[in-house]
């Protein structure tokens, strides 16, 4: 996966049709791009957030990320052209519901890794959350059963 490329996450964005892998690509994305961006919300990244973000990407997707993958995904040149959160509500329309919500998730176990919570990442939190579209009740884990 080209981690710090987003090509996925281009074609989502510019309303590319994506083959089944290229949607499993784009959850990918979405992931790294939204935990290591996570990582430099507050303008501090804490060791505990990078080492937490590197265990959710090998649990999630099984690949190991380096320190320096993190850091070059958190300042990629993507941002330039838009804010993360529009990438996220173009993007993330084409994710399932238990994919945007495993990424919340996962981002809250971020922000909660250094033990300190600042402002600016409960806002980030908040623009991903809306950017998403997660359900209260995804979010939670919340499923009808039969």
């Amino acid at each position: 996966m080209g981690i710090a490329s987003f090509n996925s996450i281009l074609k989502g964005f510019l309303g590319s049709e994506l083959s089944e892998e290229e949607q499993s690509e784009l959850f990918r994305e979405v992931l790294v791009m939204t935990l290591s961006r996570a990582a430099n919300s507050d303008a501090n990244i804490d060791p505990a957030e990078i080492s937490t973000v590197q265990k959710i990407i090998k649990q999630v997707i099984g690949e190991d990320m380096s320190e320096a993958d993190i850091r070059v995904a958190s300042k990629s040149a993507l941002y330039e052209r838009a804010p993360l959160e529009k990438y996220l509500s173009q993007c993330g329309r084409r994710l399932e519901d238990g994919q945007r919500a495993l990424t919340l998730r996962s981002l809250a176990d971020v922000i909660k890794s250094d033990c300190r919570i600042s402002y600016r990442e409960v806002e980030f939190f908040d623009k991903v959350a809306e950017a998403l579209a997660v359900k209260p009740s995804a979010l939670m884990g919340l499923e009808e059963t039969a």
